[in-house]
């Protein structure tokens, strides 16, 4: 099995195949034509593919300088266990030293913290800076009126 890695965006359609593997898409209710933007957003990619068929994937979405996450890296269930994870994962922590990126964070799927781990992440410890947002909570007003700049 020799597996090629691209980092240009995949086919929508293969994209949509492989993102509906994880089951996310249960949440989510994402269409293919959302996740072609969810890619073009993303500043890097690696797609991995055996004899044409998308098999993997992952992504980064940066501000350049200070901080980096990497989302969606997916691998299809029947390729698991083959070292194209780590792969990708390795080619996305890669390009982010290679940018100077300071801090490298991680969005990672239940029940794959050890696997993160075996490939240098660790958890947040729990009194680490950052929250995320649920969408159930009240959404917040503002107090102000905030003004746009002119450059």
């Amino acid at each position: 099995m020799d597996i090629e890695y691209q980092t240009s965006a995949p086919p929508k359609d293969s994209y949509f195949t492989l993102f509906e593997t994880t089951g996310w898409n249960r949440d989510y209710n994402v269409t293919p034509d959302e996740l072609v933007r969810v890619l073009a957003g993303s500043q890097y990619l690696v797609a991995a593919y055996d004899e044409g068929k998308l098999v993997g994937s992952g992504r980064v979405v940066t501000d350049g300088v200070l901080h980096a996450i990497l989302y969606d890296v997916i691998v299809h269930p029947d390729y698991q266990g083959r070292n194209i994870g780590s792969t990708i994962l390795g080619m996305l922590v890669h390009w982010c030293c290679a940018s100077n990126i300071r801090d490298i964070e991680l969005f990672c799927a239940r029940g794959r913290s050890s696997f993160y781990g075996k490939n240098g992440f660790n958890p947040r410890p729990q009194n680490a800076p950052g929250m995320s947002f649920t969408k159930e909570a009240p959404t917040p007003r503002p107090r102000r009126k905030v003004l746009g700049r002119s450059n």
